[in-house]
């Protein structure tokens, strides 16, 4: 289930007795964590799969409390207890019981399962693997470890429109006033980072004024990907002077120079689909990707369109390919960040 629903569930007071929280998104976990705890009025324990095995910890839950007629129990490090890839795992892996099977501390589980202890709410936690990419095998086997408990929570991670839409909800409910071109530059400036959106929206908060995009730098100290997109900007203009002064500050700051050129070469690609179908202005620009299944907000269409206007198509190509060069002379033996990215504004306003 999504965290929606688990939200929904424990609001109408249908807490699942025994529920996997599987995925690597804090902050969804966070919130789904919070509501069980406020509805369930008591103090939550917290055990570590790594330190104790589940047998310990099921028989834990067996066990009444002599002070309270309610419990929930949170186990952390959930995926510690799934057995390490083998050939005997694999073997079981094929079986159709899964590692659980031949596995004391599985079994243990799926017994609880069955008959869980009243009262008690029992939570894994497996929060070391994401849901897709490289992780997803390992992922997919600690759900099948667990597989006996039908209450799963998966935890993905944001993506930017995703990300964008939350922010604009929190915002909303913290009383943090964000231009468009604000809301948009935070999501993407921090990766849609979903937990760290919402820290900055919370010091945010107490700023007391509306907030626009050229206000992050000041307001978002930390957030050190807000001056990315200065350059960016400034990029797409093709203003010199205002990119190396943003680029001065990502040298002095370090560690987001790739991440400026990865988001500089979604921009030109970008920019380059709007030239091969001959769109005008923000709004074709967003109806356009909205056909194709792709949101695009109107702060993000001025933005590829100001590109769009500024670099003919044969400058946006040769674009990429200097973007690709300076990147790779970044990942490799150098003798220093500035004059490599340096000598790439040079070329790119050009």
């Amino acid at each position: 289930m999504t965290p929606a629903q688990f939200l929904g569930r424990v609001k109408r007071g249908e807490t699942p007795a025994v529920c996997l929280f599987l995925g690597q998104d804090g902050y969804n976990r966070k919130r789904c964590r919070d509501a069980v705890t406020r509805a369930s009025a008591v103090t939550p324990e917290s055990f570590d799969a790594g330190e104790t095995s589940l047998a310990a910890i099921i028989d834990d839950a067996r066990a009444m409390s002599l002070f309270a007629s309610e419990r929930l129990m949170f186990v952390t490090g959930a995926e510690a207890a799934v057995p390490k890839a083998s050939r005997s795992v694999a073997a079981e892996e094929d079986d159709e019981g899964g590692p659980s099977s031949g596995s004391v501390d599985g079994s243990v589980v799926e017994a609880y399962v069955k008959n869980p202890t009243p009262g008690v709410t029992l939570i894994f936690e497996a929060s070391r693997f994401d849901l897709e990419g490289e992780d997803k095998t390992k992922s997919d086997r600690v759900r099948k470890f667990y597989g006996a408990i039908t209450d799963t929570v998966e935890f993905r991670r944001f993506n930017t429109d995703e990300a964008r839409m939350e922010l604009d909800r929190l915002a909303k409910a913290l009383n943090v006033r964000l231009d468009a071109e604000a809301a948009q530059t935070l999501v993407e400036a921090l990766g849609a980072d979903m937990g760290r959106i919402a820290v900055e929206l919370e010091k945010l908060a107490l700023y007391g004024k509306p907030v626009t995009a050229d206000d992050l730098a000041l307001l978002v100290p930390d957030a050190r990907q807000s001056t990315i997109f200065a350059l960016v900007n400034a990029l797409g203009r093709r203003d010199r002077a205002r990119a190396l002064e943003a680029l001065d500050a990502l040298v002095r700051e370090g560690e987001y120079l790739p991440l400026a050129l990865t988001f500089l070469a979604t921009q030109f690609r970008t920019a380059l689909v709007v030239k091969e179908a001959n769109l005008r202005g923000p709004q074709q620009i967003q109806s356009h990707f909205q056909r194709v299944g792709v949101q695009i907000w109107g702060s993000r269409a001025e933005q590829v369109w100001a590109t769009a206007s500024k670099f003919s198509t044969p400058q946006l190509e040769r674009g990429l390919k200097v973007i690709f060069e300076a990147d790779r002379d970044l990942r490799s033996a150098r003798p220093d960040d500035r004059t490599v990215m340096e000598s790439f504004v040079v070329k790119l306003c050009a």
